[in-house]
């Protein structure tokens, strides 16, 4: 492998029996093609070419290196010709592993979309709410949400999902609708099985801070069971706001202390290395193109008919799992 350059030059001057045509052909200087060759010669131990003022021909060895020679190099151009092929053009499996909820959001006219785009692709999308080890799984992309460890991985940014409170209009006319954090713990609520304290949320509104003690007689760890309960007027419930839009612009479920969050979280998509093949290149592009401007869109709270102010005030989760296990 060392002398596969080497190699090639040999091959070129080879066929065209001239060490200034091949210069030509290759690119490169004259001298420097003759001192490889001699570099070749001296790493093989044997002449490759009879060299005369007037003209080159190969020895006995050489005709015999040029028939082994020809081959690999060629066999060289092939390889990384198809290598290219794979960073340029989308096909193979794409592995990706993300979570139900993410995959509900976004996932549904992305995948049409992308495969209708690129049919040489087969998408392999793992919805197990348990963490993949990238690289030993042989992974090519992760969507996850919250702060991600340190790692070798290669993250991409797509935004800030916030979660939120909501009820059904029905609900809050039977039992009232709260009007400070604190009357929270009055009413019955939807728990979060995976959240860090089940039985406290912890509201922030800019620089405030509130904790306060929840009790209700229902707690999953699903945010489609949670958000179809809410529909069922059984409570109040803290989901993600893009998942609820429709249902807040329909009027099936309203935000509850609009000016405060339980949680904003950034959304990534992981990545074992920073050379992507075209498949997951053009995957991640589009993943964004769409992800972002929506949370975006929600970030600041467009669903609840109040625009808020920036997030950076709020409270960012640092708990992946939390929202990665919901």
């Amino acid at each position: 492998m060392d002398n596969l350059r080497e190699m090639g030059f040999f091959v070129e001057v080879a066929r065209a029996m001239s060490f200034k045509r091949a210069a030509e052909s290759l690119g490169v200087p004259n001298s420097t093609l003759s001192r490889r060759i001699a570099d070749l010669e001296r790493a093989v131990g044997v002449r490759l070419f009879n060299r005369t003022t007037r003209s080159i021909e190969l020895t006995e060895a050489g005709a015999i290196y040029y028939q082994r020679c020809r081959d690999i190099v060629e066999a060289a151009r092939v390889a990384h010709e198809k290598l290219g092929e794979v960073a340029d053009k989308p096909r193979g499996r794409l592995r990706i592993s993300t979570t139900v909820e993410l995959a509900s959001l976004y996932f549904g006219p992305l995948i049409a979309d992308y495969t209708r785009l690129y049919p040489e692709v087969t998408l392999e999308i793992d919805l197990n709410p348990n963490r993949v080890d990238l690289i030993a799984q042989n992974y090519d992309l992760a969507l996850r949400v919250g702060q991600q460890p340190d790692s070798s991985l290669i993250s991409r940014h797509l935004g800030i999902l916030r979660t939120t409170l909501f009820a059904s209009p029905a609900h809050l006319a039977r039992v009232g609708v709260p009007t400070r954090p604190e009357e929270l713990s009055a009413h019955a609520v939807i728990r979060n099985l995976n959240a860090p304290q089940p039985d406290v949320w912890v509201l922030s509104r800019d620089d405030e801070t509130v904790e306060v003690p929840v009790g209700g007689s229902v707690m999953i760890n699903n945010f489609g069971l949670m958000r179809q309960l809410a529909l069922l007027d059984l409570g109040i419930v803290t989901l993600h706001e893009p998942m609820v839009g429709p249902d807040v612009k329909a009027g099936r479920l309203q935000r509850v202390l609009p000016d405060w969050v339980l949680r904003a979280a950034p959304v990534y998509a992981l990545m074992p290395s920073r050379l992507l093949p075209a498949k997951t290149r053009l995957f991640v592009d589009m993943l964004a193109a769409r992800v972002a401007p929506g949370l975006a869109a929600y970030s600041v709270s467009q669903v609840s008919g109040t625009t808020h102010g920036p997030i950076s005030g709020i409270n960012i989760s640092k708990r992946a799992d939390y929202f990665d296990r919901a």
